[in-house]
């Protein structure tokens, strides 16, 4: 078994809650991140989370969430700055009674993964849990969460001293070795594979990312327009590289571009990257700008812990 320590952001997220706030709504947190944000946040009981995305008008990832529905509160989880993200959300909330605690410096974070991770919990925690829900357990939040490598694993949040005494069977893996195993999974990521140039009906994940039902939010007309003509123009795939390549580099056929790549991994051996939809076939080689490296379409990404 295997854990990794991540670097990211936590943020207590709570309202005040009132009686003139539409049907579904308890408190001001619940409209403000449930209007702001792509997934369900008003149908998240307490014990569950979900993956969300902060996207532009246009339908673009700017930034991501994990979102914790806490019993009297959220804990969002995110790659960003938390000053930065408190500061725009401050902006954002208007007129709503909605207040934001920087919880990063009291809570560390652990993905935990291998294969016997499921046994491990159970028997350290007490817990057998699904998908995207968590429990606490003295303090610590025990999450069970598929997306940060697209394979079964957990996410231990809490104080450093409560959650180290736990792993000391488990091998420690790098950052590097971590994003390593995450583009070998086919996993997207923020500001990689979500990025600027795309929607997240490319991914391959489109149904762990928006919700479809709940209504308006920011960017939900684009990635509605194209989820009903049911084909995106471009398909997130895994490649093998052959000879050098870059992360942007532009991918051809013959004159014409057809894709480009947005993770590499560390021995440059495999990558992530978009292809037309057309193009899509696996075994296809394809070349790099200027001719310096060939690319091989190994697999199209798709949820793999199902």
């Amino acid at each position: 078994m295997f854990f990794v320590k991540l670097n990211r952001s936590k943020i207590e997220v709570y309202g005040k809650k009132g009686n003139l706030l539409p049907k579904g709504f308890t408190d001001e947190s619940i409209a403000f991140l449930h209007n702001l944000l792509s997934n369900d946040i008003k149908g998240l009981k307490e014990g569950e989370f979900n993956y969300n995305l902060w996207l532009t008008p246009n339908g673009h990832p700017r930034e991501e969430f994990f979102v914790y529905k806490d019993k009297e509160s959220f804990i969002i989880d995110t790659p960003a700055d938390v000053n930065e993200i408190i500061n725009q959300f401050n902006k954002l909330k208007l007129s709503l009674q909605v207040f934001f605690n920087n919880l990063t410096e009291k809570l560390s974070h652990y993905s935990i993964f291998g294969d016997e991770i499921n046994d491990f919990v159970r028997k350290k925690f007490g817990i057998k849990e699904e998908y995207f829900k968590f429990k606490k357990f003295k303090n610590i939040i025990v999450a069970r969460n598929p997306l940060r490598i697209n394979q079964n694993g957990y996410d231990l949040i809490g104080a450093e001293e409560d959650i180290k005494d736990y792993l000391k069977d488990f091998k420690e893996l790098s950052l590097e070795e971590f994003e390593d195993i995450r583009i070998k999974n086919c996993m997207p990521a923020i500001h990689k594979e979500l990025n600027e140039k795309i929607l997240p009906n490319e991914t391959g994940f489109l149904e762990y990312m928006v919700s479809l039902t709940k209504g308006c939010y920011v960017g939900q007309e684009a990635v509605a327009r194209v989820y009903y003509r049911g084909t995106p123009p471009r398909l997130l795939v895994k490649f093998n590289i052959k000879k050098s390549a870059n992360i942007g580099d532009e991918i051809f056929e013959d004159d014409k571009k057809v894709g480009f790549l947005t993770s590499i991994t560390s021995d440059g051996r495999r990558g992530l990257g978009y292809i037309l939809r057309a193009k899509a076939e696996i075994g296809k080689t394809f070349k790099l700008k200027d001719d310096k490296g060939y690319v091989k379409i190994e697999s199209i990404c798709k949820p793999n812990f199902e």
